[in-house]
């Protein structure tokens, strides 16, 4: 019986997640959490191109806060869409 106590708790612990928005991708499931970070991601590395390729880049500054801040906007939008609040 006080094998099974910590068993018991650590099942109890594991029971949080059930329930979290996922997709289905190429045959597996993913949190909606991470497919919103990777698209946010994306998204920051492109606007960090499009500041390369347009000059903006010697006109902005702190380009790596700009950049990350863009990212975060995208990353929630993918939330908001994905979780249907949006």
């Amino acid at each position: 019986m006080a094998r099974l106590l910590p068993l018991g708790t650590l099942a109890a612990l594991l029971s949080g997640c059930a329930g979290a928005p996922s997709f289905a991708l190429f045959g597996a499931y993913f949190p909606l959490w991470l497919l919103s970070a990777l698209i946010g991601i994306l998204g920051a590395v492109i606007a960090w191109r499009v500041f390369i390729a347009t000059g903006w880049a010697e006109t902005v500054r702190f380009q790596l806060l700009v950049n990350t801040a863009i990212g975060l906007m995208i990353a929630e939008i993918a939330w908001l869409i994905g979780t249907g609040h949006l």
